[in-house]
């Protein structure tokens, strides 16, 4: 395990080792750290890494509010593969990391987008995750609803949020079950929170549509 720190001002990146391989945790530490609430851990989907709309918006926006945020890079991703594994070797690495992720004594609450979220949910009862953040959660595969990923993130066991981009070919809103979770829905916007220049919103206002949500609800956890 080893820290390596950048030039932004309390950024930090930190190697560990999990039975599927080195994986990376990029912190961005709360801005004033003695009141630091809790820890908001991320990992990124089977396409691509921490560098996406959503990651990036909640790394800006949450150490303001006192939320030190982890971005988790998955050792297929640190490995520099083009394609993730098996959901078992996604958990296996997702558990690895835990032990780094709760070592500051701080609440930690367990996230991903699209495939990340599905590891945050299947795993939150068993780490002892305080919540579940679902970005982008693929409800069922593009065109095939009858193949639907509902229990995972009913099965959370925990207070759970997702944010779903209203145009989501992975689930739109309307079509998620009633559960224990709540749900937010970023208008117009794609499986990457992409919007269209005919919806009359930005990206930059869907993101603050993005992280206005999350910092509210994050702020009702006790």
């Amino acid at each position: 395990m080893g820290c390596v720190s950048t030039a932004e001002t309390g950024r930090r990146a930190e190697t560990v080792d999990t039975e599927a391989g080195p994986a990376r945790i990029t912190w961005l530490p709360a801005e004033n750290a003695k009141n630091a609430r809790l820890v908001l851990a991320v990992s990124h989907g089977a396409g691509g890494g921490i560098e996406t709309r959503d990651l990036r918006a909640l790394a800006a926006a949450l150490p303001a509010h006192g939320v030190t945020v982890a971005l988790v890079e998955q050792p297929w991703r640190v490995a520099g593969k083009k394609l993730a594994p098996a959901p078992k070797t996604l958990d296996t690495g997702w558990r690895g990391l835990w032990p780094a992720l709760t070592a500051a004594g701080l609440p930690v609450v367990a996230g991903g987008r699209s495939a990340g979220a599905r590891v945050a949910c299947r795993t939150a009862a068993e780490l002892g995750a305080h919540a579940v953040l679902a970005l982008s959660f693929p409800l069922h595969p593009p065109g095939k609803p009858e193949k639907s990923r509902k229990d995972e993130l009913l099965g959370s066991g925990v207070p759970t949020l997702v944010v779903q981009g209203g145009n989501d070919p992975f689930g739109r809103p309307a079509e998620f079950p009633p559960g224990k979770y709540e749900i937010t829905e970023v208008p117009y916007g794609d499986h990457g929170f992409a919007v269209p220049k005919r919806s009359g919103l930005t990206e930059d206002q869907a993101m603050e549509i993005l992280t206005a949500a999350v910092t509210a609800w994050l702020s009702t956890l006790a």
